[in-house]
């Protein structure tokens, strides 16, 4: 894709130079649909080989948990600090960086022999991870002009469904048929796919802006974060106890002393003058709060499915597809709407649906009819497809053109704190009904119901089902109340 110069500026309205442009641009979107999709693949598809990784590499149990929390942590982490690298070094260049990260720990992946090569590469796929997905939506931003954004979004919502279905259906074929293993192996040859296709369509277009990094502030904000996870996350199989106290209150503490030292910072990591945008903190807060109400409903549908119904993990996951295959379908259409008329009430519509879709979940009992399961995933995909673009777009929009990638970054961020701390809430509030060990057992698949247990169970991810339904009602009065900024 060439560069347009000023020399070229009376070409730019001809027929031929608009096919061209329309061409490569959506060259483009489909190199940045395949990054996202397959960050997807590796989100879902890592959940149903779990079992299967404790049993080949003798993993414990909160060890194998890690190799799902640890990668989601370092792409928390660092969503904020690498869309800021790309808005220095260039957006486009640290996307195919991603993607080598993102090969590199894969195929390491594959290769662990042990725990802790499994959760350290994990990490190092983070960080691939973490670079494609922060970058992609100012990539978008730079792409394409305002009134397409939401469009585009939509497609890339698109990617995000097919992946999270490849994850599902290919993780349980190559469980049940080959080996775990190839679970990170196919992302090697798609990988390289996509970075050839990256170096020859993407180029970056936007200023540079030639800045420090601010150590300091990275350092306290990644500790920070971490503390807060980490005693979230520990908080899922053990009592609370003064260590954890220590973890929640020192993180807390380091968050709150970031935001000083970026506002003291000549040159800050994250530019804090972004939130001074009315509509920016409702958008970040909908965006943790929707991710934090839908993120564990992967894991509740699944494992009442395997450990109330019995079901293997293919047959389970074969439930959910329909879901998948709505949102993204729904996906490009929530994206024009929010083209034509806004993306507040597009995202608020969208988020109203899920908890429709939440309330549909909760009535699952150990002889509820199996359709119920398929019809409630139905309609939460199509509550996602409407928000997922709209709340992009209202990012994308309300961000100045030199913060675009402060701004996913952030986005990032918000929803996988909200992703993370998903997984917790769900565990813990379940756990109500039966003891936290067993709960967690089977929230990573590693042991079936019995019978006496499944109906307790079955109102434990009733209670957490009720719960996810609050957090998301609360996004949609917060995405709403965007419309009075």
């Amino acid at each position: 894709m060439a560069r347009i110069t000023p020399a070229d500026d009376q070409l730019r309205d001809t027929p031929d130079h608009r096919h061209d442009s329309d061409r490569s641009n959506n060259l483009a979107l489909l190199v940045i649909v395949i990054g996202v999709l397959m960050a997807a693949v590796d989100t879902t598809i890592v959940v149903l080989a779990l079992p299967e990784m404790q049993r080949s590499l003798h993993v414990g149990l909160s060890g194998v948990i890690w190799v799902i929390i640890g990668y989601l942590l370092v792409i928390t982490l660092l969503a904020t600090q690498v869309g800021r690298l790309g808005d220095m070094f260039g957006r486009v260049r640290m996307y195919e960086v991603g993607f080598i990260v993102f090969i590199v720990g894969s195929a390491l992946c594959a290769l662990s022999l042990n725990e802790a090569m499994i959760v350290g590469f994990r990490v190092l796929q983070g960080v691939g991870g973490a670079l494609i997905t922060a970058n992609s939506g100012a990539v978008i931003a730079d792409t394409f002009p305002p009134e397409r954004r939401g469009r585009a979004y939509g497609y890339n919502a698109v990617g995000w469904s097919v992946g999270a279905i490849l994850g599902i259906l290919l993780g349980g074929l190559i469980i049940t048929y080959i080996s775990w293993r190839w679970i990170f192996w196919i992302n090697v040859p798609t990988g390289l796919l996509a970075f050839a296709m990256a170096l020859r369509v993407l180029h970056d277009r936007a200023e540079r802006q030639a800045r420090r990094l601010d150590i300091a502030g990275m350092a306290t904000l990644g500790i920070g974060l971490f503390g807060v996870l980490w005693a979230i996350t520990n908080l899922a199989t053990s009592q609370l106890d003064a260590l954890m106290i220590v973890e929640l209150v020192g993180g807390v503490l380091l968050v709150a002393a970031f935001v000083f030292i970026e506002k003291a910072s000549p040159n800050p990591m994250v530019d804090l003058s972004i939130f001074t945008i009315p509509t920016m903190s409702p958008t970040m807060i909908a965006a943790a709060l929707q991710a934090l109400a839908s993120f564990a409903v992967l894991f509740l549908v699944i494992m009442y499915l395997q450990g109330v119904r019995h079901l293997t993990p293919l047959d389970a996951s074969l439930l959910l597809v329909p879901g998948y295959l709505v949102g993204g379908l729904v996906g490009p259409i929530g994206g024009r709407l929010s083209d034509r008329i806004g993306p507040v009430w597009p995202a608020t519509a969208g988020l109203a649906v899920q908890v429709i879709a939440l309330g549909m979940y909760a009535q699952l009992g150990v002889a509820t009819p199996l359709g119920l399961v398929v019809a409630a995933s139905v309609v939460n995909g199509i509550g996602g497809g409407g928000f997922y673009p709209a709340n992009n777009a209202a990012i994308m929009k309300a961000a100045p053109g030199r913060s675009f990638g402060v701004a996913s970054g952030m986005l990032r961020t918000f929803s996988n704190v909200g992703m993370v701390f998903s997984f917790s809430v769900a565990i813990l509030v379940a756990a109500h009904s039966l003891s936290r060990h067993v709960a967690f057992a089977i929230f990573v698949g590693t042991t079936t119901l019995h019978p006496a247990l499944a109906a307790d169970f079955s109102r434990g991810i009733h209670a957490a089902f009720y719960a996810s339904m609050g957090f998301m009602a609360l996004a949609a009065v917060l995405s709403a109340l965007r419309g009075k900024s």
